[in-house]
């Protein structure tokens, strides 16, 4: 992609398109796309747009730089009271690829189209993103002065992991970004139930735990198969049997409280509350919620990659597998070495299972705190008698850096619409035809200018 002045330089339009809606767009379209490889993401991009957006209301903004192109942003309103706790707002700049064949519209172009912006990183996180960089220039230009300290932190990397995002913060620059108190991805959406409104906020996260399996045979000619020891045959059959197990379902406490909490018929409850017949019970769901249910009450193994071979005309001596696997609480690479066992059985003979650097356990925060008693009220003003239900995070966020090594407690949250159901938003997250809602984005803006001010006072 060729670079412009505009990738720089965020060109706020006059109503009624707003200022987040304007700072999404020019996010989507700076292609902040993060494939895993340190010199991909250039979030840098994004860096400048919200530096330059944010320091137009007198902010001082601070800029850390992790690799080349690899920008990261810290921005604070100092507390009036040092003994007073301090509330962190985080979100990401990168995004994963997108393949432009598959969409309806292009995943880089930031169209809005009936009020929705369509574009990659519009859920994943953009719409947060964004939404808190306007917040805080709306509560720096009303002269807020809170008794904690307010931080908004925009971070690379997240998408491959945190390396030179989050986790580099924490790490690097442990003064800039200790906080008290976090909210970041994702949560907040409404769900329509029996009971009432329910919004679920992320307290806690399976541990992501990559890994790659080297599958070896032996070479020889492509013209002459019989007999052979062909490493990508046996690859192929090792992705087949990982695919098809189905490692325990785990009912614990986290899983029980959701249920509960949702307000669900007895009946279904019942069926979702024991683990014989759990994974039939799903069919009684929507396909979102099945999907969520499901990685919420089992660890997680699923092959995303598989490689082999150097020559159409050579029988490949090695293959490598790659499986995105997240875990739930308790469980370690020994337990998960355990299950690919399981799963392989007789076809585990010459694979080897190797842990990438990073892999980690599950985290989590209190499911009582008074930032979630913050959440809870402010959240009342946008979905009245709505109630708050603790939920586990299938996949993994920026949170679990600031728990580990600040003990901070963190969260996920935000606001939305009633517009995009939660087949939408999950069919869309690191999926095709990613889009956000203009309304959604307001009511995110509104969301964590309420909830500063009710936190932090």
């Amino acid at each position: 992609m060729k670079l412009t002045p505009d990738h720089f330089m965020l060109r706020i339009v006059s109503a009624p398109t707003s200022d987040v809606v304007a700072l999404v767009q020019q996010m989507i379209r700076n292609e902040c796309v993060n494939d895993g490889r340190p010199e991909s993401g250039n979030e840098i991009r994004n860096a400048d747009i919200i530096r330059t957006y944010v320091e137009g209301s007198g902010l001082e903004v601070e800029r850390f730089d992790s690799a080349p192109g690899r920008s990261n942003l810290v921005v604070r309103i100092e507390g009036s009271d040092p003994t007073a706790p301090s509330l962190c707002l985080m979100g990401h700049t990168d995004v994963v690829p997108a393949n432009p064949s598959r969409w309806s519209h292009d995943p880089y172009g930031g169209e809005i189209i009936d009020g929705v912006i369509w574009g990659r990183g519009a859920i994943d996180m953009y719409n947060m993103t964004a939404s808190m960089a306007v917040a805080m220039r709306r509560l720096a230009g009303a002269d807020f002065r809170p008794r904690g300290t307010l931080l908004y932190v925009a971070v690379a990397d997240e998408e491959a992991g945190g390396t030179y995002g989050a986790e580099h913060l924490a790490l690097q620059e442990a003064d800039s970004v200790r906080c008290d108190y976090l909210v970041t991805e994702s949560g907040g959406f409404p769900l329509l139930t029996p009971a009432g409104v329910r919004l679920p906020y992320l307290r806690e996260e399976k541990g992501p735990m990559w890994a790659k399996l080297t599958v070896h045979g032996a070479p020889g000619h492509g013209s002459m198969p019989f007999g052979t020891d062909n490493a990508l045959v046996k690859a192929a059959e090792v992705v087949r049997r990982i695919s098809a197990y189905r490692p325990p379902t785990r009912i614990d406490d986290a899983w029980t409280t959701f249920v509960r909490g949702m307000g669900m018929p007895d009946d279904l409850a019942k069926l979702l509350l024991q683990e014989d017949g759990f994974v039939e019970a799903l069919q009684f769901l929507p396909t979102g919620i099945a999907k969520m249910a499901y990685s919420c009450t089992h660890t997680t193994i699923t092959p995303t990659m598989l490689d082999s071979g150097s020559k159409t005309n050579i029988i490949p001596e090695e293959a490598t597998i790659a499986l995105d696997i997240r875990v739930l609480p308790g469980d370690d690479e020994a337990a998960v070495r355990e299950m690919i066992a399981r799963a392989l059985g007789d076809a585990a003979e010459g694979v080897h299972v190797h842990f990438n650097k990073g892999s980690e356990v599950a985290t989590e925060s209190p499911a009582e705190s008074p930032l979630v008693d913050s959440l809870h009220k402010v959240a009342q003003g946008f979905y009245p008698d709505s109630q708050l239900v603790p939920m586990r995070m299938v996949g993994s966020t920026d949170a679990r850096h600031f728990r580990r090594i600040f003990d901070t407690a963190a969260y996920g949250f935000g606001m939305w619409s009633q517009r995009l159901g939660m087949d939408d938003i999950a069919s869309m997250a690191h999926g095709d035809n990613e889009r956000i809602d203009i309304e959604s984005l307001d009511m995110s803006v509104d969301l964590w200018e309420a909830l500063a001010r009710d936190f932090l006072g």
